[in-house]
């Protein structure tokens, strides 16, 4: 497997694990949604609204957007789940195009990160690498926090291993997704 098929890889997982926390959380009231809980950012609805985001944020920086900085100032918390779930799901499909669409080449194309006090530049595959590390690390925030709720924190690792095929079948099919595209 060759990096490109890697971070297309990641992309799908990504989208993958975002269904089936989003999926899991929907018996949530929205007052569980916004509860105060242990955590970096201090309830569901922060964090999950942090990882949608940041998401918005690299995405905009990978596609040149020269406005980044503003429109990451300006982004607008989902109150719902229903509502964040939504804008997750489009902003994952948005990864899995950039990720689709890269070229070899592109990997090591420099992107701009306007940080408002400075601008940094990094490889397009070190920011993939720091965005799918981000919202890893926040996804695991939320499952944790769902460990203080009725909701009971679903699995979000079985999507990378062919051994894992018959796990994730429902999420695939959720999806309008099929394991051989899992690998595409």
């Amino acid at each position: 497997m060759d990096l490109l098929d890697l971070l297309r890889l990641q992309g799908r997982a990504n989208r993958l694990a975002n269904q089936r926390l989003h999926a899991a959380m929907a018996p949530l009231p929205r007052a569980d949604f916004h509860a105060t809980r242990t955590g970096f950012f201090p309830s569901l609805a922060a964090t999950l609204n942090h990882i949608l985001a940041v998401d918005a944020y690299y995405l905009d920086a990978l596609h040149g957007l020269a406005d980044m900085a503003a429109r990451f100032e300006s982004f607008v918390a989902a109150d719902t789940l229903e509502d964040l779930a939504a804008r997750q799901a489009a902003s994952d499909e948005r990864l899995m195009g950039f990720c689709s669409g890269l070229e070899p080449a592109g990997l090591d194309a420099v992107t701009t990160l306007d940080r408002t006090d400075r601008v940094d530049h990094d490889p397009v595959a070190r920011v993939l690498a720091h965005l799918f590390m981000h919202q890893t690390h926040h996804r695991g925030q939320v499952h944790a926090m769902l460990s203080g709720t009725r909701v009971l924190p679903p699995q979000l690792d079985e999507f990378l291993l062919a051994s894992d095929a018959r796990l994730r079948g429902g999420d695939l099919a959720a999806l309008g997704w099929d394991e051989a595209g899992l690998s595409k």
